[in-house]
């Protein structure tokens, strides 16, 4: 009955593509399969036994409470206009230069993402703020979009990233899997702060390579990204130490901790959370309204994530019972090319389906799947999530189904095409793909940084 699972895949992605909410789609389709199953035959009902377990699972892991606090940590820090502040005065501190600008919406992306780690609410946020000033500073039209959506989704890769959050919990469980599987009942561990140190260095490289893209391009096509006028003040020291040492700050007292070995990702995103109220009212931006504001968007967005995650469960236990993990090891493990094949055929799959599912999904439904196959075949832990972490940032940013690009369209002006957006998009898209290429041929690149901080 192998055969069914993959139909099954096929019905999630179907009838998520036809608008259903996710989890609902997920759990659905599986209860719904999982029932006929059970009619004709096909299927142990003894598996659907298993779910309060599992539900249980979910409930008492720590792990994933780091979820809500660095949502509440970054909805907090958006609403204290951390990225108007850090706007403002990068541009005006690089602006004179060609290019400057470009460079100013990069670098606040960086810093965006080691503050808040969510993807939409930055492109959305830089959307509003930075592109009507580079449109009316005469940026091309391209070259401003690509760059804002490109800085967009460092929030992907650069920690404390969600999807390393959920990406390092999945890959744990995984591996664990892997290692009992070939008989190794004392199996080593791989946390989400091995991630968060592995995604470093990538990370640093893709900023490094956006800015140097528009510097060439500033240099090769200077009338697509004039300079400011020459009238416009710089910013004094202290207005710029003032902007940049708060999330500074707060980005050291987080990922510093961990990297540390101070405290957990779940000590940690306390930390931020606690960090990012003191900074919102320093800020005098934090009224009591506000804040049940900021709390309910926490219980939103948290609440979607474990719900999916529910949801995903309920799947791949379905998916499990009708045989569907062994149909995927053996074809993955009978591809041509060995360990190199399968990763390739994996890496491919994960990029197409981020154009319809979003990172949650993939990561609680295809991570269980193909995970502990290819940890089983040797591959390392923490190069496989930096690897799928910069595949989905790739997804996540390429025409015509980025996600990024449909929440710039959202808030930019209608005179602003959308053929501008994609092809804006492309050039940032080929340095994603050089990124990755970098982080298959060199391991060392998400791995190294592990070893040095954690030994091994």
């Amino acid at each position: 009955m192998e055969w069914v699972a993959l139909v099954m895949f096929a019905a999630v992605v179907a009838v998520l593509m036809a608008g259903y909410p996710v989890a609902f789609s997920l759990g659905g389709v599986a209860l719904i399969f999982a029932w006929i199953g059970v009619a004709v035959g096909g299927f142990d009902s003894v598996f659907l036994a298993t779910m309060p377990n599992r539900i249980f699972g979910i409930m008492s892991n720590e792990t994933l409470l780091a979820v809500p606090l660095f949502v509440f940590m970054g909805v907090t820090l958006e609403r204290a206009r951390l990225a108007e502040s850090l706007l403002d005065n990068l541009g005006a501190l690089f602006g004179r230069m060609r290019g400057g600008l470009g460079i100013s919406v990069t670098l606040v992306g960086m810093l965006l993402a080691a503050s808040t780690g969510i993807v939409g609410a930055t492109v959305v946020t830089m959307g509003l703020l930075s592109l009507p000033t580079m449109l009316r500073r005469g940026y091309d039209p391209r070259i401003a979009t690509g760059t804002i959506c490109a800085a967009g989704t460092l929030g992907q890769i650069i920690p404390p990233s969600i999807v390393l959050v959920l990406l390092g919990d999945v890959m744990s469980s995984a591996y664990s899997q892997a290692q009992l599987a070939q008989g190794v009942f004392a199996p080593d561990t791989v946390s989400v702060g091995d991630l968060f140190v592995g995604a470093l260095l990538p990370g640093l490289m893709l900023v490094s390579l956006y800015i140097l893209y528009i510097v060439a391009v500033a240099i090769l096509r200077p009338a697509a990204m004039p300079a400011y006028p020459q009238d416009v003040e710089r910013p004094n020291v202290l207005s710029l130490v003032l902007a940049l040492l708060p999330p500074f700050v707060l980005i050291v007292a987080v990922l510093g901790s961990i990297i540390g070995g101070f405290a957990t990702p779940t000590e940690a995103a306390g930390v931020g959370a606690v960090g990012a109220v003191i900074l919102a009212l320093a800020k005098r931006e934090l009224s009591m309204a506000r804040l049940v504001e900021v709390m309910r968007s926490t219980i939103r967005i948290s609440s979607m994530v474990f719900l999916i995650l529910v949801g995903a469960s309920l799947f791949s236990l379905v998916f499990r019972g009708y045989g569907g993990d062994d149909l995927v090891r053996e074809a993955l493990m009978n591809l041509p090319g060995g360990v190199v094949g399968a990763l390739l055929i994996v890496m491919l799959l994960m990029f197409l389906l981020g154009f319809v599912l979003d990172f949650i999904e993939i990561t609680f439904v295809v991570v269980p799947i193909v995970g502990p196959i290819l940890l089983a075949m040797g591959v390392d832990p923490i190069w496989l999530g930096v690897m799928m972490a910069v595949n989905l940032q790739t997804s996540f940013l390429t025409p015509p189904f980025g996600f990024s690009l449909f929440y710039l369209r959202g808030v930019a002006p209608e005179s602003l095409a959308t053929g501008d957006i994609y092809r804006g998009a492309i050039p940032f898209v080929a340095l994603q793909v050089i990124a990755l290429a970098l982080v298959a041929v060199f391991p060392a690149l998400s791995t190294w940084l592990p070893k040095v901080v954690y030994g091994g």
